[in-house]
């Protein structure tokens, strides 16, 4: 006999949350588009949260911070949104890089049990970039801020039945 909890709802209650969204400099029409996206679908779901915006050089620097942020000793967030573009080019260099952080922030996710939304995309193309960062049907920004809302939902319940 199986047993499931109820599903959440996925707009978080009243909470006052804090999120924090580590994003990228590099390749910024794209990571900006991003941010702005995100920023402004959390405002619609989840209104009473707090949003801090961290901005990195690059997407290898990403990961460090998002520990950093899940490591503070106060002010810790509820959620944190990860991201960035990386293009990939002739070498093997954007592949690497990828695989680092998403170990990197799926540690960090585990290590503090802090919900870490990993949109730091690796695209084979400028074009691959600007249809998931600037799109109205697809935009990563948007949909990183759809999940981090419903794991503001799902995380209470699975901490405290």
């Amino acid at each position: 006999m199986s047993k499931s909890s109820p599903t959440p709802s996925t707009h978080p209650d009243q909470h006052p949350y804090r999120i924090g969204i580590v994003a990228s400099r590099y390749n910024a029409d794209y990571t900006d588009a991003l941010v702005a996206e995100a920023e402004s679908e959390l405002a619609q779901l989840v209104p009473q949260a707090t949003i801090e915006v961290f901005r990195v050089p690059g997407a290898y620097e990403i990961p460090v911070a998002v520990e950093a942020l899940c490591s503070r000793s106060s002010g810790r967030p509820d959620a944190v949104i990860a991201l960035g573009v990386i293009i990939r080019g002739a070498t093997a260099h954007a592949d690497l890089i990828a695989q680092s952080i998403t170990r990197q922030l799926h540690l960090t996710a585990n290590a503090h049990l802090i919900p870490v939304i990993h949109e730091v995309l690796l695209v084979d193309s400028a074009e691959h970039a600007r249809e998931r960062t600037q799109g109205e049907k697809l935009n990563r920004g948007r949909e990183a801020a759809q999940a981090a809302a419903e794991m503001l939902a799902v995380m209470p319940v699975l901490r405290h039945g």
